[in-house]
């Protein structure tokens, strides 16, 4: 796990499985946490890694509800998870599949915890809306496409846009089962002006990047889903994410699109 610090009041930890990015806003005496890390120590680290910054958590947000942002309670027991109505209503269809889905991650890989997952109290939030941090207001807005649900969240006094999983500097644009490729599309039309007034952008995977690195990867995913929908399997992967992995995804999002 890598903490960096992006700004006076923001902190990002980048988990060392996934990539998978965890943000902590800080506003006067409050602090919220944004999605999570994954692994057991990352977890615990956490809340000593908060604390010594001095950023008290007071709350826990989910940019959308794939399990392996939806960690926080592991880390911080008490505090509410606030995410997306769409987000809270996907929880509410799929009952336990977030726990599902971690144990058998955990299964594969021979991970071990000490406690198994329990979501709490689970807040709607109203997205589009905006969300108090101390003295500061964050905005909330729609990111559905990779997932049926979700949203990014701007905190304009630090111009930072914590993304989820979009502009992913590792990771092509995925599109699992609820997703849309129009959907996706429509995510990045309504991230690029936010893009283009960040200083920094938080990908789900991949940690955090500048925004005039984001406004060209916002270019290439465009151009992908693109050609995705013109020519499917032929389609050119972006250059810099052409692994193996990233060519499974694309194959998967083929089918899908089909």
């Amino acid at each position: 796990m890598r903490a960096v610090g992006v700004h006076a009041d923001v902190i990002v930890v980048v988990s060392r499985i996934y990539q998978t990015a965890c943000t902590a806003i800080r506003a006067g005496e409050e602090a919220m946490v944004i999605d999570s890390p994954v692994l057991p120590d990352e977890l615990e680290m956490l809340a000593t890694v908060l604390e010594q910054a001095r950023f008290p958590a007071r709350g826990l947000l989910a940019t959308h509800a794939d399990w392996d942002h939806v960690l926080g309670p592991l880390a911080f027991p008490g505090l509410p998870l606030g995410m997306a109505e769409t987000s809270a209503a996907r929880l509410r269809a799929e009952p336990g599949d977030a726990q599902r889905r971690l144990r058998a991650f955990d299964e594969e890989h021979y991970v071990e915890r000490s406690a198994p997952l329990s979501l709490g109290t689970v807040e709607a939030l109203p997205v589009p809306g905006h969300l108090e941090i101390g003295d500061r207001e964050v905005e909330l807005h729609p990111a559905d496409g990779h997932t049926e649900d979700g949203m990014a969240i701007w905190a304009p006094w630090a111009g930072v846009l914590v993304a989820g999983d979009y502009l992913s500097p590792v990771e092509i644009p995925m599109l699992s089962p609820g997703g849309s490729l129009s959907a996706y599309r429509a995510t990045l039309r309504r991230l690029e002006p936010l893009v283009a007034a960040a200083e920094t952008v938080i990908a789900g995977h991949g940690g955090p990047i500048d925004g005039t690195r984001a406004a060209a990867i916002l270019r290439e995913d465009l151009a992908y889903l693109d050609a995705l929908e013109a020519q499917g399997a032929d389609a050119p992967l972006p250059l810099a994410r052409r692994s193996s992995e990233q060519r499974r995804i694309h194959a998967e999002n083929v089918t899908r699109v089909g």
